[in-house]
């Protein structure tokens, strides 16, 4: 029955366990108006007007992100959110079980917003206080909600947290015992007015439990739930137009399936729209796209990692999956996608509006999506920036929709930023490698795609970690660090429209062979053939 969350006594978590094994396939579409509670209108308002900021980006190609820090001391923070409370505050989770409030013209404040330290495991890397959500009601109700691993047993945890009187009050708890990675512990309310979780698969590798491909445990799950009131012996209702509502066996709270650990997750406040990166097992990192009200997705997981077949065991013939709208490998230095957000802000709409924007914990490239407008996806890097913010851990968002991101070790703050780069050059590279021992040749094929000669050329590129440039032939070769550059030489100074030249490079590695995979062509990029 429907209560105020506010008054309502302190009540013990619901213990959710582990059930019997079963496999179903569910779809559903959430309307705009049956059933969702009445935040539901505030963040639908909210998304109206972030929408009013037209997208007239550049093309992804030109597009450079950059950071730059404004505050420094955190303690490995893994989360942050703006309340929209006017008060221009971001506040931001600290992995001990703190949150810290930041404001852009006093700083980071000293004495941390609230601590929930004691009750909080925060032993191993991938566990402690993880998601941050502030409802669309926060001036008035001045209740967060949290996601963390609980201290007594390290359950993977959902409260709601009063600031005014500094009560903690248990919402759901997920069992989580045997490993302590892949937790997830991502929180947002969508534009229905529900709160988002996320849960990974229970940990270990491989998926152990074959949790992703089931629904009778919320292991390896986004959830959706109604916290505005309680149901049962329930700290929270199920909304009736959850997929597996009814279905016999399953978890209700279940609104999306087929992940291993999805780290982070955002929605488009323009449109609704749910972006997951899904952290890989040891292929690829992969992110997904979900339009708004769609629930029952099966992304594949254990089935498949990315696009690729993982565990055919888990492969059920009359599923339906859904494929992810972009992977990258995990070579390179990458190791975990950490999902971002969708720029709506205004400062830079005419440069990244729409685009959504994704960032790699340890090589720290940072990747763009946008929607073509004809049912694909435009993908580029847009940037590197582990200069400045290595190993970050999030990406989130001003009330306006400028981003901001905290970054593991050494614990920052950092805005991000964007640039418009050189005119991409109508250029295509196509690159074939042959390994040796500690070393490889590549075979580099440069053409001009553009309907005018090239007068003269500068092809730059960079060499993957741990690599070394040797030598280079069909050039004027030059090394600075890990970035190579090619110059033409006099016989070759000029590529014809539609014409090709090929230049080969000789490097030595130490263990990672990966060839160059982005290219610039007199500073402007080229597309890879």
């Amino acid at each position: 029955m429907p209560r105020r969350r506010w008054t309502g006594p302190l009540l013990l978590a619901v213990s959710l366990t582990v059930l019997t094994p079963i496999a179903v396939t569910a779809t559903a579409s959430a309307s705009d108006d049956g059933g969702a509670p009445p935040a539901a209108e505030a963040a639908r308002s909210a998304g109206a007007a972030a929408g009013d900021v037209e997208a007239a980006a550049v093309p992804l190609e030109n597009l450079t992100a950059d950071t730059t820090q404004v505050a420094a001391g955190l303690r490995r923070p893994t989360a942050l959110v703006a309340p929209d409370d006017g008060s221009g505050r971001l506040f931001i989770t600290e992995k001990p079980g703190t949150v810290r409030a930041y404001h852009p013209d006093t700083g980071l404040e000293a004495t941390p917003l609230l601590d929930i330290g004691d009750q909080v495991d925060f032993s191993a890397n991938e566990r402690g206080l993880l998601g941050i959500a502030a409802p669309p009601d926060f001036a008035d109700s001045q209740e967060l909600y949290l996601a963390y691993t609980a201290a007594e047993d390290g359950a993977v945890t959902l409260a709601r947290y009063g600031l005014n009187d500094d009560s903690l009050e248990v919402l759901l708890s997920q069992e989580h015992p045997e490993y302590d990675n892949h937790n997830g512990g991502q929180l947002a309310f969508g534009p229905d007015g529900y709160l988002y979780l996320s849960i990974g698969d229970g940990g270990g590798s491989g998926d152990p439990f074959d949790t992703g491909q089931r629904v009778d445990t919320l292991l390896g799950k986004i959830l959706r739930v109604d916290v505005n009131s309680a149901c049962g012996d329930l700290n929270y209702c199920v909304p009736e137009d959850n997929p597996f509502v009814g279905v016999e066996g399953a978890r209700e709270e279940i609104w999306a399936f087929g992940l291993r650990n999805p780290w982070k997750f955002s929605f488009d406040p323009a449109d609704g729209s749910l972006w997951i990166g899904d952290v890989g097992q040891g292929v690829m990192e992969e992110v997904n796209h979900l339009p708004a009200g769609e629930g029952g997705a099966n992304f594949g997981w254990s089935c498949r990692e990315g696009d690729d077949e993982f565990d055919p065991a888990q492969c059920d013939p009359n599923s339906e999956l859904t494929e992810p709208i972009f992977t990258y490998p995990l070579t390179g230095g990458n190791c975990a996608v950490i999902g971002g957000q969708v720029y709506r802000g205004q400062e830079f709409a005419d440069l990244a509006g729409g685009t959504y924007v994704a960032v790699d914990y340890c090589s720290s490239r940072v990747f763009g999506i946008r929607p073509d407008g004809n049912g694909g996806y435009d993908t580029a890097e847009i940037g590197n920036v582990g200069q400045n913010s290595t190993q970050i851990t999030a990406i989130g968002t001003t009330v306006e929709g400028e981003f901001y991101a905290v970054n593991d070790l050494p614990g920052g703050l950092h805005r991000i930023t964007f640039e418009e780069t050189a005119p991409a050059s109508t250029c295509q590279v196509a690159v074939t490698t042959e390994s040796w021992n500690n070393g490889y040749n590549a075979e580099i094929t440069l053409t001009n795609t553009g309907e005018e000669p090239v007068e003269g050329w500068e092809l730059a590129f960079t060499l993957a970690e741990g690599q070394r440039f040797v030598s280079g032939w069909g050039g004027v070769f030059s090394a600075t660090g890990d970035t190579v550059v090619a110059r033409n030489d006099e016989h070759n100074a000029t590529i014809g429209a539609g014409e090709s030249l090929t230049l080969g490079v000789v490097a030595r590695h130490s263990g990672d062979a990966t060839a160059p995979t982005a290219f610039t062509l007199n500073e402007g990029a080229c597309a890879l053939g």
